[in-house]
């Protein structure tokens, strides 16, 4: 049997601890769990991670990482319009195949709303510089528009409401949106 790396243990961590945040949220989910999922003693996984803050905090990165390729490589060689129906179509495309990517930026938001509440502002200071790396992605392709990019993302928080809230692909409340933003069906076998 080969033994992981203790990077390829840290990354074992992350994708787990996606899916038991992206379930449980930060203040719902124990170390325990996420422990378990990967198949360490919680114990290894404080030495891999110094805890569950910090934990959450590179899942929390990571998603909002993910998401800024998804557009980068969705808007390659394109502007304009072009760009922008090609990042909506990547991101709906994303959010379908992978649903615990939406679900985990939803809690991440949670968390930051709850910690900034409470007097932590590290989750915030991270999420708010992820999300502006995140407008910038979208911002050249666009133009450097403000009012594209501002629309962009608008659309872009609308479609992760509506798809957290469950709307099914086809229901009418996805026609107001451009056909390239509209809740997409799963690829088989994602």
């Amino acid at each position: 049997m080969v033994r992981m790396s203790a990077e390829e243990r840290r990354e074992s961590v992350i994708r787990a601890a996606t899916t038991e945040f992206a379930r449980g949220g930060y203040y719902g989910t124990s170390t325990e769990a996420i422990a378990k999922r990967v198949g360490v003693s919680q114990p290894y996984l404080f030495r891999l991670f110094p805890g569950k803050k910090a934990i959450f905090l590179a899942v929390a990165e990571r998603c909002l990482h993910d998401t800024r390729q998804v557009f980068e490589k969705a808007s390659e060689g394109l502007h304009g319009e072009e760009a922008l129906h090609s990042m909506a179509e990547a991101y709906t495309q994303l959010i379908a195949d992978h649903p615990e990517k939406l679900q985990m930026q939803l809690q991440v938001y949670v968390t930051v709303a709850a910690a900034e509440a409470a007097g932590d502002h590290e989750f915030g200071e991270m999420v708010r510089r992820g999300w502006l790396e995140l407008w910038d992605t979208v911002h050249v392709p666009l133009g450097g528009d403000i009012d594209e990019t501002t629309t962009f993302m608008a659309y872009g928080m609308l479609v992760n409401t509506l798809a957290g809230m469950g709307f099914p692909p086809g229901h009418r409340i996805w026609e107001g949106l451009y056909i390239s933003a509209r809740a997409k069906e799963g690829r088989s076998g994602a």
